[in-house]
């Protein structure tokens, strides 16, 4: 029988062992109700957040061992990553120490469970000291930057523990240990002239430690770290996890296999829907498949005070904290449709009540817009919308009212047609989408008439007027429709013929070549049909040459001449964004080039092996792989890449849309027929939730009802 749903330990990362300022992206944690960052230390955690409460960057709890700092004797550490924990270890001065870091389930609390070994030959006495810092502040607003914010805190020791709180006392932290130690203030007065000086943390004070270990013996302490907005609760949240350190750490794996569980049951507590099982000997498709899922839920957000109850954050743990972008969400529109269509739902219904052409996303912690307008936001709500309506069979949602944009549907109908807006007086017919802050940041070529979005008007209102047939309104999908077919020859103009790529076109007329996977991808899987043999051949040979690695791909071909603008590796030459593989790899299918993703997918599958998915991932050109798989890019300048992000759900897709050919359409009609039989051909995907119907797809396109 082949394994259908993960656990904890299957979804263990491979151990990866680091010096302090390598480049390895330091790992996070969740709990759904906040996120840390665990650092390449051995007790170090970085950005402990649970909203509403915040405190940027800042780092607590870096080891001292007898008085120096950890770091400083350069010794490697190891750290392993579950779901569940993070695991560390090193050896110093003859000592073992390992760490195991949990969030705290249903706690906003985070726990290291420390075991000291003596490896010598003698008995020896161990001081050991955690570094106490904290800047919780409780912001009135939407956490509007990258970093979340932060503020100068109040430190107070008591009981053996040591408080930080804000000004307005709204934050507070509270740092201690499970063991007798002492807690001791930094002596450095939280002032307003107080300075944090570049990069610093704001020191509380120190928790110290000091064991005498009989030789080949081992002693253990728990640290807990406790935030809330009062103290009364912080007090009440610390003394409940710390009173038992290793009994937290027990619970957090039963915690994380409940929950991956879930993911794929139907009728499960956790959420509105669910994902189907993929039932496969091939190992390759079925790692990479809970590779996405583990990705998709990893960003679930429900702490209290969250203005839509449910909602899914795009990155952790270093960046956007309470943010959703609407670009990142709609890469899984269909695992939001099938795993989650409630908060989906109220998600959308936000988002329609607000401008989507005047910010890219939402803060879960007051609803407001967050940034600025990006380009795709037309394509990603058409998309999203469809995918809801589709998989849930909600179509009394798109008569739904909402706020001053009337309808659903007059929504999709006003996005479909947002590009009348921007065309330009270059004659063209096409939108121009400006410049590189509305689309991918550091490619600047890639900026105005391109093709990505231009294709995706077509498809906008090729599935809106299918929408609009399926109500009966056929005169305005025969509009759509050749509004959409007069608009495929202005996209193709933008192709280089024999190159397999596209330009962009300029104000001033002129047109820039760009080879770009965005617009192998968009252009792949929006139009395909309408290309003519020669230009797949082209696209398809472009990719293979100039964009796929063995277990990843480049965003940007080295060829292109502005592979030298930027080394951000989620869209330059040197690495790719997550979802880009797999957008690349349903592109590939649509071009007849299945064959091509199919021997890829063993070693994209070996990029499984660090986690969730990270915000990019370098090529081995660029920085040597980890165990065969592509190595995350780290949160550091010039890079600033998250450890983890939210559009793994691409890759849901690639399996369910791409592999498995699954085709809904608006009135629920199903039909499948796509390559899985090449990897796999006795492969099934089991409970498929279409409307009120469950159905397994089959590797040979058959679509039967599930077995009750």
């Amino acid at each position: 029988m082949n394994p259908t749903i993960p656990t904890t330990a299957d979804m263990a990362a491979d151990p990866i062992t680091h010096h302090d300022d390598d480049l390895v992206a330091p790992p996070g944690l969740t709990n759904f109700l906040g996120t840390v960052r665990v650092d390449h230390d051995l007790t170090a955690l970085t950005a402990v957040q649970f909203p509403p409460v915040s405190q940027g960057l800042t780092q607590t709890a870096a080891l001292f061992v007898d008085g120096r700092l950890f770091t400083s004797f350069g010794v490697p550490v190891t750290h392993a990553w579950r779901p569940d924990r993070v695991v560390r270890s090193a050896v110093v001065d003859d000592w073992g120490i390992t760490t195991t870091t949990v969030c705290a389930p249903r706690r906003t609390a985070v726990v290291i469970d420390v075991v000291v070994e003596n490896r010598s030959s003698r008995e020896r006495t161990v001081r050991m000291a955690l570094s106490v810092a904290a800047r919780v502040t409780r912001s009135a607003h939407a956490w509007g930057d990258a970093e979340s914010p932060s503020a100068r805190d109040t430190a107070i020791a008591a009981d053996g523990r040591i408080l930080l709180h804000s000004a307005d006392e709204r934050a507070w932290s509270i740092q201690g240990l499970d063991v007798p130690s002492a807690a001791r203030l930094s002596g450095v007065a939280a002032t307003e002239d107080f300075d944090l000086g570049i990069g610093g943390n704001g020191r509380g004070g120190e928790l110290v430690v000091e064991f005498s270990i009989a030789p080949g013996a081992s002693r253990r302490f728990g640290y807990t770290h406790a935030i809330a907005t009062d103290r009364a609760t912080a007090e009440a949240t610390y003394d409940a996890v710390s009173a038992d350190v290793p009994a937290v750490v027990a619970d957090a794996e039963r915690y994380w296999d409940a929950q991956l569980a879930a993911a794929f049951t139907p009728g499960n507590g956790e959420y509105s829907g669910h994902l189907p099982v993929l039932d496969t000997t091939s190992a390759p498709l079925r790692r990479l498949y809970w590779w996405a899922a583990l990705g998709l839920i990893w960003f679930r957000r429900e702490f209290e005070g969250n203005v839509l109850g449910r909602t899914f954050d795009t990155l952790m743990p270093n960046y956007w904290g309470s943010t959703t972008f609407i670009w990142d969400y709609s890469l899984s529109s269909t695992s939001h449709a099938l795993l989650d269509p409630a908060e989906m739902r109220r998600q959308l219904m936000q988002w329609i009540r607000l401008d989507i052409h005047s910010h890219f996303g939402t803060s879960s912690l007051t609803g407001e817009p967050v940034g600025r307008w990006y380009s795709v936001n037309d394509y990603a709500m058409t998309r999203l919308v469809h995918d809801y309506v589709r998989f849930t069979g909600d179509t009394g949602f798109l008569d739904e009212e909402i706020g001053d944009a009337g309808t659903v549907m007059a929504s999709l109908l006003t996005w479909s047609r947002a590009w009348h807006d921007l065309r330009t007086g270059s004659g063209s017919g096409l939108a121009d989408y400006g410049e590189i802050d509305n689309l991918l940041e550091c490619v600047s070529s890639y900026t105005h008439e391109v093709a990505s979005l231009n294709a995706a008007n077509v498809w906008n209102m090729r599935t809106v007027a299918a929408i609009a047939r399926i109500r009966g309104e056929s005169e305005i999908a025969d509009g759509l429709d050749a509004e959409a077919d007069a608009l495929v020859p202005a996209v193709l103009s933008l192709y280089q013929d024999g190159a397999g790529c596209f330009a962009a076109g300029q104000p001033d007329g002129s047109r820039l070549p760009v080879r770009h996977c965005y617009d192998f991808s968009v252009v792949g899987t929006t139009i395909a049909g309408d290309l003519p043999p020669i230009m797949r051949a082209e696209m398809t040979d472009f990719f293979r040459r100039e964009l796929q690695t063995e277990n990843w791909m480049r965003a940007l071909s080295p060829w292109d001449p502005d592979a030298s603008f930027s080394v951000r590796p989620d869209h330059q030459w040197n690495g790719a964004y997550p979802a880009w593989p797999a957008d690349a790899g349903r592109a590939l299918i649509a071009l007849g080039a299945a064959d091509t993703l199919v021997a890829w997918l063993e070693g994209l599958s070996r990029t499984a092996n660090q986690g969730p998915m990270g915000q990019a991932h370098f090529v081995e050109e660029a920085q040597p792989g980890i165990g065969g798989g592509a190595r995350k890019a780290p949160p550091q300048l010039p890079y600033i890449t998250d450890w983890a992000c939210s559009s793994s759900g691409a890759w849901i897709e690639l399996v369910l849309d791409g592999v498995f050919g699954l085709r809904v359409a608006p009135d629920g009609a199903v039909t499948a027929g796509g390559c899985a039989a090449l990897p796999d051909p006795d492969a099934v995907l089991r409970g498929v939730r279409i409307g009120t119907r469950t159905v397994d797809v089959h590797a040979d396109g058959r679509v039967e009802d599930s077995p009750a």
